[in-house]
């Protein structure tokens, strides 16, 4: 029965995957349990499974006293002297416990505890092996679905891959076998659960590092991947390698290595574009399959326009916008897109409202210059006097003499009697009266002017 026994745990470890000495570990623990369960909690047991012959010696510890107070942990020097002449008090002393003694409800104890060991041990061999293949794409078989969500077997363990993670329109029968990325591995109480997806950008990322050995090498660098899952995805790549064209690498011989990706993905589509420094032409290749005409950036809002043709501008959006939002997460600029008609509209606009300011700030220049003539022509009058200044000069009378010219004191002052008297509504006697005050009032001016 020991040699069967060492069989038996060399099997599990096998086929868990679990260290032969971890489940002997666990053998003598459960042994230690089902020894308290028969002979009680307080006695000091040792358990101890040879791992060369398979043979378990299981010992109850008694310390050696004068006077026993407790049974079950201690024993009388008397008692003690009869196996061991030379025992002393303090010392401690081994009984043998028989193993056939230790009843039903025992070896069911022994029996739970070893189970619940080797399901941890496996647990954490689970989990130690899987945790380290985080972002690595693993192989499985479909086992069933529980709420939408598909059981995968993975050889030794299972795995969820959620229907969040799940390609849309993707269906699976059992026995069916899948591809998936190794996302991460979660603690539960049923232990370590690991989860897998096939709708992450990284998905194909790893794929693609698959199928295409410049990538592996290092030679081809993926720069970014966006994707709506099941319909389609951009990625950018750039080679490191000037010889090498870093998208035909990724197509392959007559698209090879694009279709294989491709066919995993269910017929997703897939658009390889190169990456570059220089955003006005990232962003013309990033909006592939459709060809741009002009790109126009703003830097400071990372904002881009995008002028293509009218034949080009449904391409170049998308169904449902899907070209150009994909665009967009993958160069990081918000693109907007017009057609040639509109562009040329909007320049022909912004040509018009920029016509239109520059004649506005020519008007406002000339009236400008106006108002400055009109200034200086109000200064002259008032040096030369207003002829509302005269006696009996009323405000019709200045403005019939304006109108003929005579709008200042000291052009009155220089006309001839007669052609003054010539005006309508004017007679001799008011043109010498008006001549004649004046001259009075230059006369005065001239004679302030010497006294300053």
């Amino acid at each position: 029965m020991s040699r069967e026994l060492l069989a038996i745990i060399d099997q599990i470890g096998r086929e868990k995957g679990i260290e032969t000495g971890t489940i002997i570990t666990a053998v003598e623990s459960a042994l230690v349990s089902a020894a308290k369960k028969k002979y009680g909690a307080d006695h000091n047991v040792q358990v101890e499974l040879n791992r060369h012959t398979g043979e378990i010696e299981a010992v109850t510890i008694k310390t050696i006293v004068d006077e026993v107070m407790n049974a079950q942990t201690e024993i009388s020097l008397e008692e003690a002297r009869e196996y061991d002449e030379s025992a002393e008090v303090g010392d401690e002393i081994g009984a043998l416990l028989e193993m056939e003694d230790f009843g039903r409800i025992a070896a069911q104890t022994a029996k739970q505890v070893i189970f619940q060991r080797v399901r941890e041990a496996e647990w954490e061999s689970v989990h130690r092996e899987y945790s380290v293949r985080i972002g690595e794409v693993i192989s499985g078989m479909i086992l069933g679905q529980e709420r939408r969500n598909y059981i995968v077997e993975l050889g030794k363990t299972e795995a969820l891959l959620p229907i969040s993670q799940q390609i849309p329109r993707e269906n699976y029968r059992r026995g069916d076998r899948i591809r998936a990325y190794l996302l991460e591995v979660k603690p539960s109480s049923r232990g370590p659960q690991i989860i897998l997806s096939r709708a992450r950008p990284e998905f194909v990322s790893k794929l693609f590092e698959m199928e295409v050995p410049e990538i592996s090498e290092g030679v081809i660098e993926i720069k970014g991947v966006v994707r709506e899952p099941g319909d389609r995805t951009k990625i950018a790549v750039v080679s490191h390698d000037t010889s090498v064209d870093p998208v035909g690498a990724c197509v392959g011989v007559r698209g090879s290595r694009v279709q294989s990706v491709v066919r995993e993905l269910r017929g997703e589509k897939i658009d390889i574009v190169t990456w570059t420094e220089d955003p006005r032409t990232y962003i013309g290749e990033a909006l592939s399959p459709a060809v741009v005409d002009k790109v126009g950036i703003n830097e400071l809002e990372r904002t881009a326009l995008v002028v293509v043709s009218e034949q080009q501008l449904s391409l170049a959006i998308g169904k449902k916008g899907q070209n150009v939002r994909l665009a967009s997460k993958l160069t990081g600029w918000r693109v907007d897109i017009i057609n040639q008609m509109e562009y040329e509209t909007e320049r022909a606009n912004e040509r018009e409202n920029e016509i239109a300011e520059a004649l506005s700030r020519e008007h406002e220049a000339h009236q400008a210059e106006e108002a400055a003539e009109a200034l200086l022509h109000a200064e002259d009058q008032e040096a030369e006097g207003n002829v509302l200044n005269l006696p009996g000069v009323g405000a019709k009378m200045a403005a019939l003499l304006a109108e003929h010219g005579f709008d200042t004191i000291v052009k009155l002052s220089e006309v001839e009697e007669k052609s003054l008297a010539d005006l309508p509504g004017l007679g001799s006697k008011t043109a010498e009266k008006l001549v004649s005050s004046a001259k009075a009032y230059v006369l005065s001016l001239s004679e302030e002017a010497e006294e300053v």
